[in-house]
Protein backbone atom coordinates (compact mmCIF):
# COMPACT_ATOMS: atom_id res chain seq x y z
CA UNK A 1 0.00 0.00 0.00
CA UNK A 2 1.14 3.70 -0.60
CA UNK A 3 1.81 5.79 2.42
CA UNK A 4 1.80 9.45 2.35
CA UNK A 5 4.23 10.06 4.28
CA UNK A 6 6.86 7.66 3.04
CA UNK A 7 6.25 9.61 -0.50
CA UNK A 8 6.26 12.96 1.45
CA UNK A 9 9.46 12.08 2.97
CA UNK A 10 11.05 9.65 0.54
CA UNK A 11 13.51 12.91 -0.06
CA UNK A 12 14.42 13.34 3.21
CA UNK A 13 15.58 9.60 3.66
CA UNK A 14 17.66 10.05 0.53
CA UNK A 15 19.22 13.11 1.54
CA UNK A 16 19.37 11.44 5.44
CA UNK A 17 21.70 8.35 3.29
CA UNK A 18 23.61 11.13 1.55
CA UNK A 19 21.99 9.88 -2.00
CA UNK A 20 21.19 13.10 -3.51
CA UNK A 21 24.25 15.24 -5.26
CA UNK A 22 22.38 16.89 -7.86
CA UNK A 23 19.00 17.73 -8.68
CA UNK A 24 16.61 20.14 -11.46
CA UNK A 25 14.15 21.62 -8.24
CA UNK A 26 14.63 19.48 -5.05
CA UNK A 27 11.56 21.32 -3.64
CA UNK A 28 9.43 20.95 -6.75
CA UNK A 29 10.27 17.11 -6.88
CA UNK A 30 9.68 16.72 -3.27
CA UNK A 31 6.02 18.79 -3.61
CA UNK A 32 5.02 16.50 -7.20
CA UNK A 33 5.88 13.00 -5.25
CA UNK A 34 3.62 13.90 -2.21
CA UNK A 35 0.55 14.97 -4.74
CA UNK A 36 0.54 11.30 -6.07
CA UNK A 37 2.36 7.97 -7.74
CA UNK A 38 5.23 9.72 -9.98
CA UNK A 39 7.26 7.32 -12.57
CA UNK A 40 10.60 7.77 -13.10
CA UNK A 41 13.50 5.70 -14.51
CA UNK A 42 16.95 4.85 -14.54
CA UNK A 43 18.91 3.58 -17.62
CA UNK A 44 21.67 1.18 -17.44
CA UNK A 45 24.00 0.27 -21.30
CA UNK A 46 25.38 -3.17 -21.70
CA UNK A 47 28.56 -2.24 -22.24
CA UNK A 48 29.83 -5.27 -20.47
CA UNK A 49 28.01 -8.47 -19.79
CA UNK A 50 27.22 -7.93 -16.09
CA UNK A 51 26.52 -4.63 -13.67
CA UNK A 52 28.96 -3.62 -11.28
CA UNK A 53 28.68 -2.91 -7.60
CA UNK A 54 28.57 0.61 -8.58
CA UNK A 55 25.70 0.18 -10.48
CA UNK A 56 23.40 -1.20 -6.84
CA UNK A 57 23.34 2.94 -5.98
CA UNK A 58 21.00 3.50 -9.03
CA UNK A 59 19.27 0.07 -8.39
CA UNK A 60 18.67 0.52 -4.52
CA UNK A 61 18.18 4.55 -5.03
CA UNK A 62 15.13 3.32 -7.53
CA UNK A 63 13.76 0.23 -5.46
CA UNK A 64 13.58 3.36 -2.46
CA UNK A 65 11.57 5.10 -4.66
CA UNK A 66 9.14 2.77 -5.50
CA UNK A 67 9.05 1.51 -1.57
CA UNK A 68 7.40 5.32 -1.34
CA UNK A 69 4.82 4.40 -3.58
CA UNK A 70 6.00 5.14 -7.34
CA UNK A 71 6.09 3.20 -10.32
CA UNK A 72 9.75 2.82 -11.85
CA UNK A 73 10.78 1.77 -15.07
CA UNK A 74 14.58 0.12 -15.50
CA UNK A 75 15.57 0.93 -19.17
CA UNK A 76 18.40 -1.45 -20.29
CA UNK A 77 19.90 0.44 -23.37
CA UNK A 78 19.79 -2.38 -26.48
CA UNK A 79 20.13 1.00 -28.88
CA UNK A 80 22.86 3.24 -26.33
CA UNK A 81 24.85 -0.18 -25.22
CA UNK A 82 25.84 -0.62 -28.53
CA UNK A 83 27.25 3.18 -28.64
CA UNK A 84 28.28 3.56 -25.05
CA UNK A 85 28.43 6.96 -23.62
CA UNK A 86 31.78 9.01 -23.53
CA UNK A 87 34.65 8.01 -21.79
CA UNK A 88 37.26 11.16 -20.66
CA UNK A 89 40.32 9.03 -21.95
CA UNK A 90 39.58 6.64 -25.43
CA UNK A 91 36.89 5.56 -27.67
CA UNK A 92 34.35 2.91 -26.68
CA UNK A 93 34.75 -0.88 -27.73
CA UNK A 94 32.02 -1.05 -30.11
CA UNK A 95 30.39 -4.62 -29.84
CA UNK A 96 28.83 -7.18 -31.94
CA UNK A 97 25.22 -6.62 -32.21
CA UNK A 98 24.48 -10.01 -31.12
CA UNK A 99 26.69 -9.51 -28.12
CA UNK A 100 24.78 -6.43 -26.93
CA UNK A 101 21.26 -8.22 -27.35
CA UNK A 102 22.87 -11.15 -25.14
CA UNK A 103 24.02 -8.85 -22.14
CA UNK A 104 21.32 -6.93 -22.69
CA UNK A 105 19.55 -10.27 -21.47
CA UNK A 106 21.84 -10.81 -18.43
CA UNK A 107 21.68 -7.24 -16.98
CA UNK A 108 17.69 -6.60 -16.82
CA UNK A 109 17.89 -10.62 -15.38
CA UNK A 110 19.98 -8.81 -12.24
CA UNK A 111 18.10 -5.81 -12.28
CA UNK A 112 14.51 -7.26 -12.49
CA UNK A 113 15.03 -9.04 -8.85
CA UNK A 114 15.40 -6.20 -6.92
CA UNK A 115 12.23 -4.06 -8.02
CA UNK A 116 9.16 -5.13 -7.34
CA UNK A 117 6.62 -6.01 -10.80
CA UNK A 118 3.46 -6.77 -8.97
CA UNK A 119 0.68 -4.79 -7.75
CA UNK A 120 -0.55 -0.72 -7.30
CA UNK A 121 2.97 0.44 -7.92
CA UNK A 122 4.69 -2.65 -10.48
CA UNK A 123 7.83 -1.83 -12.13
CA UNK A 124 8.36 -2.24 -16.05
CA UNK A 125 11.62 -3.05 -17.41
CA UNK A 126 11.79 -1.02 -21.28
CA UNK A 127 14.81 -1.71 -23.88
CA UNK A 128 15.48 1.95 -25.98
CA UNK A 129 16.20 -0.35 -29.09
CA UNK A 130 12.26 -0.49 -29.49
CA UNK A 131 12.11 3.12 -30.29
CA UNK A 132 14.93 3.80 -31.91
CA UNK A 133 15.44 0.82 -34.46
CA UNK A 134 13.22 2.19 -36.85
CA UNK A 135 14.40 5.25 -36.60
CA UNK A 136 15.88 6.75 -39.60
CA UNK A 137 18.70 9.09 -40.12
CA UNK A 138 16.87 11.66 -41.29
CA UNK A 139 14.05 11.54 -38.71
CA UNK A 140 16.53 11.79 -36.18
CA UNK A 141 18.28 14.82 -37.48
CA UNK A 142 15.31 16.18 -38.31
CA UNK A 143 13.16 15.82 -35.47
CA UNK A 144 15.46 15.18 -32.68
CA UNK A 145 19.04 16.19 -33.65
CA UNK A 146 17.25 19.76 -34.27
CA UNK A 147 16.70 20.39 -30.66
CA UNK A 148 20.27 20.04 -29.23
CA UNK A 149 22.65 22.84 -29.29
CA UNK A 150 26.46 22.23 -30.16
CA UNK A 151 27.92 25.05 -28.12
CA UNK A 152 25.94 23.08 -25.21
CA UNK A 153 26.73 19.77 -26.17
CA UNK A 154 30.49 20.22 -26.70
CA UNK A 155 30.18 21.81 -22.70
CA UNK A 156 29.77 18.87 -20.81
CA UNK A 157 32.58 17.59 -19.10
CA UNK A 158 33.49 14.29 -20.73
CA UNK A 159 33.13 15.49 -24.28
CA UNK A 160 35.02 18.52 -23.12
CA UNK A 161 37.98 16.43 -21.66
CA UNK A 162 38.33 14.70 -25.19
CA UNK A 163 38.06 17.17 -27.48
CA UNK A 164 41.11 18.75 -25.62
CA UNK A 165 42.89 15.42 -26.22
CA UNK A 166 44.96 13.70 -28.41
CA UNK A 167 42.03 11.17 -28.98
CA UNK A 168 39.52 13.40 -29.72
CA UNK A 169 35.97 12.18 -30.30
CA UNK A 170 34.08 10.46 -33.03
CA UNK A 171 30.46 11.74 -33.75
CA UNK A 172 29.14 8.25 -32.83
CA UNK A 173 29.77 9.19 -29.10
CA UNK A 174 29.33 12.75 -29.53
CA UNK A 175 25.68 11.47 -30.43
CA UNK A 176 24.83 9.75 -26.99
CA UNK A 177 23.79 12.21 -25.12
CA UNK A 178 21.38 12.87 -28.47
CA UNK A 179 19.57 9.48 -27.74
CA UNK A 180 19.78 9.77 -23.74
CA UNK A 181 17.68 12.94 -24.53
CA UNK A 182 15.22 10.85 -26.70
CA UNK A 183 14.90 7.67 -24.28
CA UNK A 184 13.39 10.01 -21.65
CA UNK A 185 11.42 12.05 -24.32
CA UNK A 186 9.55 8.51 -25.22
CA UNK A 187 9.46 7.69 -21.74
CA UNK A 188 7.83 10.45 -20.97
CA UNK A 189 5.55 10.88 -24.21
CA UNK A 190 4.54 6.66 -23.84
CA UNK A 191 4.56 6.70 -19.33
CA UNK A 192 4.34 10.05 -18.30
CA UNK A 193 7.57 9.49 -16.59
CA UNK A 194 8.73 12.28 -14.65
CA UNK A 195 11.59 11.80 -12.84
CA UNK A 196 15.06 10.32 -14.10
CA UNK A 197 17.70 9.17 -12.13
CA UNK A 198 21.67 8.53 -12.33
CA UNK A 199 25.15 9.28 -11.42
CA UNK A 200 26.40 12.65 -10.63
CA UNK A 201 29.37 11.73 -13.06
CA UNK A 202 26.08 11.53 -16.04
CA UNK A 203 24.79 15.45 -15.34
CA UNK A 204 25.42 16.04 -18.55
CA UNK A 205 23.51 13.34 -20.67
CA UNK A 206 20.96 13.63 -17.72
CA UNK A 207 20.03 17.32 -18.64
CA UNK A 208 20.00 16.22 -22.21
CA UNK A 209 16.40 14.86 -21.49
CA UNK A 210 15.16 17.51 -19.94
CA UNK A 211 16.17 20.41 -22.04
CA UNK A 212 14.61 18.17 -25.07
CA UNK A 213 11.28 17.66 -23.37
CA UNK A 214 10.83 21.37 -22.32
CA UNK A 215 11.60 22.33 -25.75
CA UNK A 216 9.09 19.84 -27.89
CA UNK A 217 6.79 19.24 -24.83
CA UNK A 218 7.07 22.74 -23.05
CA UNK A 219 7.54 20.37 -19.73
CA UNK A 220 9.77 20.65 -16.97
CA UNK A 221 10.63 17.26 -15.43
CA UNK A 222 12.97 16.11 -12.95
CA UNK A 223 16.47 15.00 -12.34
CA UNK A 224 18.46 13.62 -9.29
CA UNK A 225 21.59 12.08 -9.38
CA UNK A 226 23.74 10.68 -6.31
CA UNK A 227 27.25 11.01 -5.50
CA UNK A 228 29.86 8.92 -6.58
CA UNK A 229 30.78 6.58 -3.84
CA UNK A 230 34.50 6.07 -3.01
CA UNK A 231 36.19 4.98 -0.35
CA UNK A 232 38.43 6.47 2.34
CA UNK A 233 41.79 6.56 -0.23
CA UNK A 234 39.18 7.83 -2.84
CA UNK A 235 38.85 4.45 -5.37
CA UNK A 236 35.33 4.08 -6.79
CA UNK A 237 33.37 1.67 -5.07
CA UNK A 238 33.09 -2.14 -6.84
CA UNK A 239 37.02 -2.16 -7.27
CA UNK A 240 38.41 -4.86 -5.30
CA UNK A 241 42.13 -4.82 -4.18
CA UNK A 242 43.34 -6.37 -7.34
CA UNK A 243 42.08 -3.18 -9.16
CA UNK A 244 38.73 -5.35 -10.93
CA UNK A 245 35.28 -5.09 -10.96
CA UNK A 246 33.20 -6.39 -8.13
CA UNK A 247 30.37 -7.86 -10.35
CA UNK A 248 26.85 -8.78 -9.46
CA UNK A 249 26.83 -11.60 -12.34
CA UNK A 250 27.65 -14.58 -9.84
CA UNK A 251 30.20 -16.32 -12.45
CA UNK A 252 32.39 -13.10 -12.72
CA UNK A 253 32.36 -12.42 -9.16
CA UNK A 254 31.55 -15.29 -6.76
CA UNK A 255 29.24 -14.64 -4.26
CA UNK A 256 31.67 -15.50 -1.38
CA UNK A 257 34.07 -12.66 -3.07
CA UNK A 258 31.09 -10.25 -2.56
CA UNK A 259 30.53 -10.79 0.63
CA UNK A 260 34.03 -10.71 1.20
CA UNK A 261 34.36 -7.65 -0.32
CA UNK A 262 31.54 -6.00 1.83
CA UNK A 263 33.29 -7.67 4.71
CA UNK A 264 37.09 -5.85 4.69
CA UNK A 265 35.46 -2.11 4.14
CA UNK A 266 37.21 0.13 6.30
CA UNK A 267 35.43 1.39 9.55
CA UNK A 268 36.13 4.81 7.80
CA UNK A 269 33.57 3.89 4.70
CA UNK A 270 31.07 1.12 6.84
CA UNK A 271 28.67 3.41 7.42
CA UNK A 272 28.18 5.67 4.25
CA UNK A 273 28.15 1.77 3.03
CA UNK A 274 25.09 1.06 5.24
CA UNK A 275 23.29 4.11 4.52
CA UNK A 276 23.18 3.84 0.83
CA UNK A 277 23.30 -0.20 0.06
CA UNK A 278 20.76 -1.54 2.70
CA UNK A 279 17.22 -1.12 3.56
CA UNK A 280 18.23 -0.58 7.38
CA UNK A 281 16.61 1.93 9.56
CA UNK A 282 18.54 4.78 10.96
CA UNK A 283 18.43 3.36 14.58
CA UNK A 284 20.36 0.34 13.41
CA UNK A 285 22.87 1.80 11.34
CA UNK A 286 23.43 4.78 13.75
CA UNK A 287 23.85 1.99 16.54
CA UNK A 288 26.43 -0.39 14.46
CA UNK A 289 28.56 3.32 13.87
CA UNK A 290 28.15 3.68 17.46
CA UNK A 291 29.47 0.20 18.37
CA UNK A 292 32.29 0.59 15.47
CA UNK A 293 33.58 3.44 17.09
CA UNK A 294 33.89 2.10 20.36
CA UNK A 295 34.78 -1.75 19.34
CA UNK A 296 36.04 -1.91 15.86
CA UNK A 297 37.62 -4.95 16.55
CA UNK A 298 34.25 -6.89 16.23
CA UNK A 299 33.44 -5.46 12.86
CA UNK A 300 29.38 -6.23 13.53
CA UNK A 301 29.19 -3.03 11.07
CA UNK A 302 30.78 -4.53 8.29
CA UNK A 303 29.32 -8.30 9.38
CA UNK A 304 25.50 -6.82 8.92
CA UNK A 305 26.48 -4.94 5.84
CA UNK A 306 28.22 -7.92 4.04
CA UNK A 307 25.18 -10.07 5.26
CA UNK A 308 22.28 -7.72 3.64
CA UNK A 309 23.81 -6.68 0.60
CA UNK A 310 25.15 -9.93 -0.43
CA UNK A 311 21.38 -11.62 0.78
CA UNK A 312 19.83 -8.58 -1.83
CA UNK A 313 21.65 -9.55 -4.71
CA UNK A 314 22.51 -13.53 -4.10
CA UNK A 315 19.68 -14.77 -2.42
CA UNK A 316 19.19 -16.51 1.28
CA UNK A 317 20.97 -19.96 -0.06
CA UNK A 318 23.89 -18.65 -0.92
CA UNK A 319 25.14 -15.47 1.70
CA UNK A 320 24.34 -18.27 3.64
CA UNK A 321 26.96 -20.18 2.06
CA UNK A 322 29.17 -17.43 2.11
CA UNK A 323 29.08 -16.60 5.57
CA UNK A 324 29.50 -20.65 6.53
CA UNK A 325 32.51 -20.40 4.39
CA UNK A 326 33.93 -17.32 5.97
CA UNK A 327 33.76 -19.03 9.22
CA UNK A 328 34.64 -22.34 8.24
CA UNK A 329 37.82 -21.33 6.29
CA UNK A 330 39.35 -20.41 10.01
CA UNK A 331 38.18 -23.30 11.88
CA UNK A 332 34.63 -21.91 13.21
CA UNK A 333 32.47 -24.25 11.15
CA UNK A 334 32.34 -27.32 9.28
CA UNK A 335 34.20 -27.52 5.46
CA UNK A 336 32.50 -30.66 4.89
CA UNK A 337 29.39 -28.77 4.43
CA UNK A 338 30.32 -25.79 1.95
CA UNK A 339 28.92 -26.84 -1.53
CA UNK A 340 32.03 -27.28 -4.08
CA UNK A 341 31.08 -23.78 -5.79
CA UNK A 342 31.73 -22.07 -2.75
CA UNK A 343 34.67 -23.92 -1.42
CA UNK A 344 36.72 -23.10 -4.79
CA UNK A 345 35.69 -19.55 -4.39
CA UNK A 346 36.70 -19.43 -0.95
CA UNK A 347 39.79 -20.84 -1.64
CA UNK A 348 40.32 -18.75 -4.36
CA UNK A 349 40.14 -15.46 -2.25
CA UNK A 350 42.58 -16.96 0.07
CA UNK A 351 44.96 -18.21 -2.42
CA UNK A 352 44.74 -21.82 -4.42
CA UNK A 353 47.72 -23.44 -5.80
CA UNK A 354 47.97 -26.54 -7.61
CA UNK A 355 49.52 -30.20 -6.68
CA UNK A 356 49.96 -32.22 -9.22
CA UNK A 357 50.57 -35.45 -6.57
CA UNK A 358 49.93 -35.59 -2.64
CA UNK A 359 52.86 -35.52 -0.31
CA UNK A 360 53.66 -35.34 3.27
CA UNK A 361 52.20 -32.49 4.96
CA UNK A 362 55.16 -30.82 5.61
CA UNK A 363 55.50 -30.94 1.86
CA UNK A 364 51.92 -29.53 1.44
CA UNK A 365 52.80 -26.47 3.89
CA UNK A 366 55.87 -25.57 1.86
CA UNK A 367 54.21 -26.09 -1.27
CA UNK A 368 51.26 -23.83 -0.35
CA UNK A 369 53.07 -20.77 1.03
CA UNK A 370 52.21 -21.20 4.18
CA UNK A 371 55.86 -22.37 4.91
CA UNK A 372 59.02 -21.23 3.90
CA UNK A 373 60.88 -24.50 3.41
CA UNK A 374 60.73 -27.83 5.08
CA UNK A 375 62.19 -27.12 8.48
CA UNK A 376 59.90 -23.94 9.04
CA UNK A 377 57.01 -26.29 7.95
CA UNK A 378 57.86 -29.20 10.72
CA UNK A 379 58.58 -26.12 13.47
CA UNK A 380 55.16 -25.25 12.76
CA UNK A 381 53.62 -28.37 12.62
CA UNK A 382 55.67 -29.20 16.23
CA UNK A 383 54.31 -25.83 17.83
CA UNK A 384 50.86 -27.10 17.22
CA UNK A 385 50.17 -24.54 14.77
CA UNK A 386 49.48 -26.69 11.37
CA UNK A 387 46.17 -27.38 10.42
CA UNK A 388 44.76 -29.62 7.66
CA UNK A 389 40.62 -29.34 6.76
CA UNK A 390 40.71 -27.27 10.15
CA UNK A 391 42.45 -30.57 12.04
CA UNK A 392 45.73 -29.64 14.00
CA UNK A 393 48.36 -32.51 12.43
CA UNK A 394 51.04 -33.27 14.36
CA UNK A 395 53.29 -35.39 12.11
CA UNK A 396 55.04 -33.66 9.32
CA UNK A 397 55.76 -36.74 7.51
CA UNK A 398 52.52 -38.09 7.46
CA UNK A 399 51.70 -38.20 3.70
CA UNK A 400 47.96 -36.69 2.95
CA UNK A 401 45.82 -39.57 1.64
CA UNK A 402 43.34 -38.68 -0.98
CA UNK A 403 40.41 -39.13 0.64
CA UNK A 404 41.29 -36.52 2.87
CA UNK A 405 40.54 -34.39 -0.09
CA UNK A 406 37.17 -32.32 0.09
CA UNK A 407 35.29 -32.97 -3.05
CA UNK A 408 37.97 -35.14 -4.40
CA UNK A 409 40.05 -32.20 -5.06
CA UNK A 410 40.89 -29.88 -2.25
CA UNK A 411 42.53 -28.92 0.90
CA UNK A 412 42.49 -26.30 3.20
CA UNK A 413 45.63 -25.66 4.86
CA UNK A 414 46.02 -23.19 7.69
CA UNK A 415 48.91 -21.94 10.01
CA UNK A 416 47.45 -20.36 13.28
CA UNK A 417 44.49 -18.78 13.30
CA UNK A 418 43.75 -16.56 10.40
CA UNK A 419 46.40 -17.69 7.43
CA UNK A 420 44.49 -20.16 4.95
CA UNK A 421 45.54 -21.24 1.55
CA UNK A 422 44.04 -23.87 -0.71
CA UNK A 423 45.78 -26.99 -2.78
CA UNK A 424 43.94 -28.41 -5.32
CA UNK A 425 45.01 -31.93 -6.68
CA UNK A 426 45.29 -31.28 -10.80
CA UNK A 427 43.38 -33.39 -12.75
CA UNK A 428 45.14 -36.50 -14.41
Amino acid sequence: MRNNDGVTHVIDDLQWRDLIALSTDLDALRAELARGPMTLYCGFDPTAPSLHFGHLTQILTVRRLQLAGNRPLGLVGGATGLIGDPRETSERQLHPRETVAAWVERIRAQVEPLLDFTGEYAARMVNNLDWTAELSALDFLRDIGKHFRVNKMIAKDAVSARLNSDAGISYTEFSYQILQGLDYLELFRRYGCRLQTGGSDQWGNLTAGTDLIHRMEGESVHLLATPLVVDANGQKIGKSTGGGNVWLDPEMTSPYAFYQYLINIEDASVGMFLRRFTFLDREEIMALEKETAERPSARAAQRRLAEEVTRLVHGETETRQAIDASQALFGRGDLSSLNAGTLRAALSEAGLGQVPALGTVAELFRTSGLSSSLGDARRTIAEGGAYINNQRVADGDAVVERSELLHGRWLVLRRGKRTVAGLELAAE
